[in-house]
Parts: C-alpha cells; structure tokens; sequence
C-alpha cells in the first residue's frame, strides 16, 4: 500500500508541474504575443491548417482548458472561419468546451487540489459543496457558465475539488456554455452577413 502511496505521489507531482509547465507556457506565449490569441488570428491559424480544421478546431477547443484561456475566442474564431455553418461551429465549441470541462473536472483532484484546499479551507470547501450538491447547485454552475466575465475553467476547478456530481455538473456547464455560445455564433453571423 506504501508503494501504490508513493506512486500516487510521484504521478500527481508529475502532474501537478506539466500543469503548472503549460499554463507557464500558453502565459509566456500570450505575454510575447498577445496578438496571437485574437480571434482573426485564432482563425488564421485555423485555415492555414485546412486539410483537419475540424481535428484541430476541436483539440485547440479541447485542451485550450488546461492552458486556463477562455473559450470565447475560439468560438469566435469558429464563427468567423465558417460563417456559413453555425450549427457546425456550435457544435464542435460545445464538444470542446465539455471535453475541456470534464478534464479540468477530474484533473482537480488528481493534480491534488481537493487536498491542497481541504487542508487549508476546509469550511469554504463544505459550504461551496453544501451549495453546489443543493438543487440549485446546478443553477449556480450554469449561470456561472453562461456569465461571459466569470472564468468557467474555475467552476470546473472547484466542482472537482467539492466533488459535485459529475452528471449535474456536465449538464449545467453545458446548459450555461450553450447559451453563451449560441449567442456568440449567431450574433456573430448576424454580424458578419
């Protein structure tokens, strides 16, 4: 058992410094090139990358989660790339943002977070699960989803660490990401035609 211990610790320091390594990364990269991360560029990037734009669109989407930038100007950089397919757009924005979402859930406490703030807010970390495990737990996550200004990666940082259910967690940062999404991929359409 001692040894499965000191495994458990080796993978989660491992862990815990290849987080630590691409958010310093994605900070420096952001940091020499802030211009890099608009959503034209986002879109250069993209159509540069034709022959698996949706294999990209969707990995970028994906594992942007782990680098802690927001989703909104890849689903903006979507929108722009194929104006003429917002369901489309939509779509893979949701699939990423959910396949972020549910790595950042389950991350949370591999990278030993649950542990690190058990120990030291342990009364914030009861009453955060109390009103998350509450019927309107799932309220709260969504609208914290859908409020543009308020980083979603932290609700799934947080969810993850109070170990909310995983099924009413997925449903509410899918229910709050696909308003905002909608709103962002049809207004932009709107605004493009």
């Amino acid at each position: 058992m001692a040894m499965i211990s000191g495994i458990s610790k080796v993978i989660r320091a491992s862990l815990i410094f290849l987080w630590a390594a691409i958010i310093l990364a994605a900070l420096i990269f952001y940091l020499a090139n802030p211009a890099g991360f608009s959503a034209e560029n986002i879109a250069a990037f993209l159509k540069a990358n034709a022959g698996n734009i949706w294999i990209a669109y969707i990995l970028i989407s994906t594992l942007r989660g782990l680098t802690l930038l927001p989703s909104t100007p890849l689903v903006i950089a979507g929108t722009i790339l194929f104006p003429a397919e917002p369901v489309a757009v939509f779509s893979v924005s949701l699939i990423g943002i959910a396949l972020s979402s549910t790595m950042i859930y389950f991350f949370s406490e591999a990278l030993g977070f649950d542990d690190f703030f058990e120990k030291r807010k342990p009364d914030l970390v009861h009453s955060l699960k109390r009103r998350m495990e509450t019927p309107w737990g799932l309220a709260f996550v969504a609208a914290w989803a859908f409020f543009p200004l308020a980083p979603t990666d932290a609700v799934c940082y947080v969810a993850g660490i109070v170990r909310l259910a995983y099924w009413k967690f997925f449903l509410a940062i899918l229910l709050g990401e696909a308003i905002l999404c909608a709103i962002y991929v049809w207004a932009g359409n709107a605004l493009l035609a």
